[in-house]
Formats: C-alpha cells, structure tokens, sequence
C-alpha cells in the first residue's frame, strides 16, 4: 500500500492542506529514515567469547485467534534480536526470530483450542546465541472483557514503547516514518507510558528513564516558537520538519496535545526521588514557558490561532475556533501560571461561532454543540484524553452527555448505513480521521463517508459507550482477525467494499485507544490531570459548574420496560429499534406487515439490563427487500409485550 503522511487538524486543514502533503511529505519522510544506529560492544570492537544473557519472564498470553508471547528485554548493547523456537512434541524447532527492539512475538492461528509451547534466546551482533529460556506454554480461548481490553492495550502499547524513537523516545508519526516523530501523538504516547507502568507491561523504572530521554530532548534539542512546538521533529536532532511551506513553525493544537500528556505525567510521577522530581520540575518548565498569549496574535484578539512561523509570521492564518477537537487550547491557555489567555476567549472566541451550538436530535440523540450528525469523533476524543468531562458543564454542555451522545449517532449512522456501504453495521461502526483506500481523510456521517471504518473511532469512545464499543471491538478481531490486527493492535482502517485493509499505524490513532480504555476501566488519566493545580481555578473562571447527571443517567436502570420508538422513521434502507429493560431477560423482535403476517425475526436472545438496540436492515426472512409500506415490530421481553409502527419508504 503506498504510505501517506497525516496530521491531526481541524476540518479546514484538513480539505485545503492534506491533499498537498500526501504528494510531497511522504516521499521527504522516506528519505528521512534511518535504521536504528549499528550496535556495539563497550570497546567498539567484535568479542566473539562474551556470553549473551538469555531472556527471562517469558510469557504467553492465550487470545480467542492468536497467541501472545513476551519477554524481558536483553540488556546487552550488542544484542542484535531473539529467535522463538517451538515444541513439536519431540523437539524444540526455531520457528522465526524479531528485531532486538522487540520482545514479544504473535502467532495468529484464527482458531480457538490450539495448542503451543516456546522457549526465546537472545543473539548479538557477532552470531553469539544465549542459552533457551524457560518454557512457556498456552491455548487459544474465548476471552472475557478485561481480557479482551487488556489484549488491545498491551499490543497498542507497543507502539509508543518499542517503536518509539530511539534517540529522542518520542512517538513516530506512523510506521515506517523514520525520523518523523510527532508532538501531539507524542502525548498521547506519554499518557500510554503511564498505563503501561500501571498495567505492569513496564517496570516504573524503566518508564521514569524513558521520560527523562524525552524531556531532555524536548528541553534541550527540540525547536519552538515562543514556547510551542511544531507539529513534526527530526526525531534524532530536534529541528522541525515542516508539515507545508508555510507550517513550518510553531503549531499551538499539537503543543495543546503534548502538554495535555505531560501534565497528567507531572500528577502521576510524585515519588521523593531525584529521577522522578527531575520529572517534574522538566515538566513544569516546559509548561510555564509557552506563550499562549503570543497565539493570540493581538492583545486584543478574542481568538488563538493555530500557527506561527518565524519564517511566514501568521500566514496560515487559522483561529482555532469550536466545536472540533481543539478545545484543550483554550483550557490550558487560561490555566496558563506565566502566559495566561483571559477567561472571555473560552466564550468570544473558542465558542465564539453562531454554529457552536447545536440544539437537534439525530438518531433520537440530542446533539449539544457541533455540525450536524457530530462530524469525525476525534473531535470528542483528543482533548479529553486527559481533561475528564463528566460531572460539569459550561453554559452550552456537559460535554461528558455530548461526547456520548455524539458517539451514539456515529454507530446509529453505520448501523442504519444511509449510503449502503458495505460492512457497516451496528457492530461495524466509527467514522473518523484515518488512512482510507484514497489516501487519508476525516470520515464523518454524511459530510465526509466513503466506506471506511476506523477502529480507534469505536474504541477510544470506550468512556462514553462501553457496551457498544466492547461489542465493536470483538467484532473486528473475531469477523476480520490477522487482516486488521497486527503487533501493534488494530491497524488503522478497513473498508470491506473496496476489499482495503491498512497495514498502518499512526500514533495519533493508536494513542487514544490505550488511554481512552484505561480512563474506562480505572479513570487513571483523568484523574492525574484533573489533579493539577491549575485546573479547578480555570475552570471557575471559565464558569464551569457541577453537574452530575451523566453519571446518574449512566447508572440509572429503568424501573419497567420501555420502548423508545425507531429511527429513522420514515426509513430507507434500515432502521434501528431501542428500548431499555429493568432487567436481563429473554427478548424477541418480530417484524410484521400491514395484514399481519410475519416479516422476520430481527433477534431472540438473552439481553442485559439497560438500553438496547437492535437493527431492521428492511429486509424478511429470506432476505428479499421488503416493499414501500407500513410495518410493526413486536418486542417481547420475559411475559411483557411492546410494540411499535415504521414506515418504509423505498
């Protein structure tokens, strides 16, 4: 597949600016590439009589479709790779070997109960193999969630970890992007760090020493402009790649990004030690001197902007303005302890637009700010890795109900599939920016679809709809296995009617799965950033108030069964059906036409307490397209009976 080099930007940059990079930067980030830097033994000279350690803690994690073994990495700077050797029943057979950056290796078998056993060595650059480790041994299985979430966590991890860039650590823009590292995927990648430590993929130690290579490259080599860091890096010398002729400076969204990361980094490393203390006072240095002032580009501007060059000045001329995904910008602008923006831009100019607010229902969602049907859901996802958006609102939203909401229409927009793609589903969904059969674009309902589902859509929304989005994530494994999972988890797109499946990975993608699952599962991200000083003033400036009531609907049961009605309705060629039980139960959906007879048995099967949904695609039992007309749906749950009228229009 012919690799394109995105970004992350708003809906402007994206339609005026892409289109001019997939040409040009690609082919100068090939050029830029570079292998890792030969390795050599303390005297610079070949030792073909030193011993070479052999791997220890070898694991194997047994997964539905694959297997996953790891190890502890070699310490050895003349480690070259690891060779995986395999049990026949008689023999241990070698059977493939990795890079030295990697110490974990996948087999995908596609099957469940199959069976395997290993043992990992270690080899160096002079041909000197290790004694076998211990033998690890696992079966392929059907999982439970937390099983399942920690199988994306810990391969999605990986990217950030071992293929971070080994002179700087700091995130690569996607795979095979050489020198190419990227500050706003970097903190997200910083937040990664941090899960991985707490899900014991790595020691604390080795997390503190990987924070300390990226902060002194980020303090020392990298380049800014009055404090703000450019969107790429040369990942080995600091100096910035630029992303077009005239963004060739400092980008404010993606510093917002990496600060974003590095505040809650600053929360989490509190240990009394000299490594971890250094952490923080890194950390705050680089937060204190960037001038979010200067972005205003006046004094008497209400309005950041996104760029400036010290070469073009403001020529790219693009405020930063909502709803899209740069709201961490004004947050962090009127937290700012040194270059504060004034509390009014959250309002004059961040929500500033006539179109800010959005007062519609789509899908049976209430839709709060934003375009139509809620655009790419990286607009609900980047800015709130960290900045938790449960329990408070502004004057507008609360942005926890919003986010959710606008999730919701994303998945019913694929499970209703309006443009007929192939693939979609209720299952099957999540549209968003990504690589796509084209080159790379922000798929949206509606404005922007091409067929072309993005995993991280679904599964950073894992906060806002854990259900749906567990329910996507088996989904994609179990129905397209090794085709769209890889080492580094899910590869970044798929689009079943042109037969496409990324071999990508770009860490903007892969950065908000892992952390948008932990903040799921223990809320980790939210609260260390929550947890600085300088938030709750800000948001009490902002005007920001306490609001519950997201948790309370999301934990609240219904106290009867309830149906919510269909939508669309009129509909053309799907439609989805919700109601909610107080209970879990069996339930049954029959459709019906106008003289009564039997249509099709859209589902019968035990459902958990709760909303439910489920999706007529306007066809009967035999799979024939049912006519124009008028038809009712029968819900049938435990010894209750609902019921409900739809009208097909073809």
């Amino acid at each position: 597949m012919t690799q394109t080099t995105p970004r992350v930007c708003s809906p402007l940059n994206f339609f005026f600016v892409t289109a001019l990079v997939f040409s040009v930067v690609f082919a100068a980030n090939s050029l830029a590439s570079s292998p890792i830097p030969a390795r050599q033994n303390s005297h610079g000279s070949p030792d073909n009589t030193k011993t070479i350690l052999a791997p220890t803690n070898v694991k194997c994690y047994p997964c539905e479709k694959h297997l996953d073994l790891t190890w502890d990495a070699v310490d050895d700077p003349n480690l070259a790779g690891y060779r995986l050797y395999k049990w026949d029943g008689e023999n241990w057979n070698l059977t493939s070997q990795v890079d030295h950056a990697k110490n974990y290796f996948i087999e995908f078998v596609n099957a469940t109960g199959y069976i395997a056993s290993y043992r990992v060595s270690a080899y160096d650059i002079y041909g000197n193999e290790s004694a076998l480790s211990d033998s690890a041994t696992a079966t392929t299985r059907a999982m439970s969630d937390d099983e399942f979430l920690d199988m994306v966590q810990r391969s999605t991890f990986r990217y950030f970890w071992n293929y971070g860039h080994p002179v700087s650590g700091l995130s690569r823009e996607r795979l095979n992007s050489g020198n190419t590292v990227t500050s706003g995927g970097s903190g997200f990648g910083l937040m990664a760090l941090l899960v991985g430590i707490e899900r014991g993929y790595i020691t604390r130690q080795a997390g503190v020493q990987r924070y300390l290579q990226i902060l002194n490259f980020l303090s020392t080599k990298a380049q800014r402009y009055h404090g703000v860091f450019p969107h790429w890096l040369n990942g080995e010398t600091g100096v910035t790649i630029p992303f077009s002729q005239y963004d060739n400076g400092g980008d404010l969204v993606e510093t917002g990004y990496l600060l974003q990361g590095l505040l809650t980094a600053r929360q989490y490393f509190t240990a009394n030690d000299t490594n971890e203390a250094k952490i923080r006072e890194l950390i705050t240095a680089i937060w204190q001197s960037t001038e979010f002032s200067w972005y205003r580009r006046s004094p008497y501007s209400n309005v950041l902007y996104w760029h400036w060059s010290s070469d073009y000045a403001w020529q790219m001329n693009m405020p930063i303005t909502g709803w899209s995904e740069p709201m961490i910008c004004y947050l962090l602008g009127v937290a700012s302890p040194t270059y504060p923006i004034p509390a009014s831009m959250y309002y004059k100019g961040w929500a500033g637009n006539s179109n800010y607010a959005n007062s519609n229902t789509y899908y049976g969602y209430r839709q709060y700010v934003g375009e139509a049907y809620g655009g790419p859901l990286f607009f609900v996802q980047y800015s709130f890795l960290g900045f938790d958006p449960r329990d408070k609102k502004d004057k507008y939203a609360n942005y926890f109900i919003n986010n959710r909401n606008t999730t919701l229409i994303n998945r019913a927009y694929c499970a209703v599939n309006p443009k007929g793609f192939a693939g979609y589903n209720e299952n099957c969904w999540g549209l968003t920016a990504s690589d796509n059969p084209s080159g790379y674009s922000a798929q949206a309902p509606y404005s922007n679809d091409n067929g072309t589902i993005t995993p991280t859509a679904a599964l950073s929304s894992m906060p806002y709809t854990p259900k749906e989005s567990l329910d996507a994530l088996k989904y994609f494994y179990r129905t397209y296995g090794n085709k769209l999972w890889g080492e580094y988890g899910f590869k970044d797109a798929f689009n079943i009617g042109s037969n496409w499946f990324a071999s990508s990975y770009l860490a903007i993608d892969q950065g908000p799965i892992i952390v948008m699952i932990e903040n799921y599962r223990s809320q980790l991200l939210w609260n260390k950033f929550m947890a600085n000083p300088e938030i709750k003033p800000m948001l009490d400036s902002i005007g920001f108030t306490y609001d519950p009531s997201a948790v309370t609907e999301k934990n609240e049961l219904p106290k009867s069964f309830k149906l919510m009605g269909n939508y669309p309705n009129p509909f053309n060629p799907g439609t989805v059906i919700e109601f909610a039980l107080p209970r879990a139960m069996n339930v049954s959906v029959t459709v019906f036409n106008a003289i009564g007879q039997q249509m099709t048995i859209i589902d019968s099967n035990f459902m958990q307490a709760g909303k439910q949904s489920v999706h007529w695609n306007g066809v009967d039992q035999r799979g024939n397209p049912a006519a124009s007309g008028v038809y009712f749906y029968k819900i049938r749950a435990g010894e209750s009976l609902l019921s409900g009228k739809m009208i097909l229009q073809r």
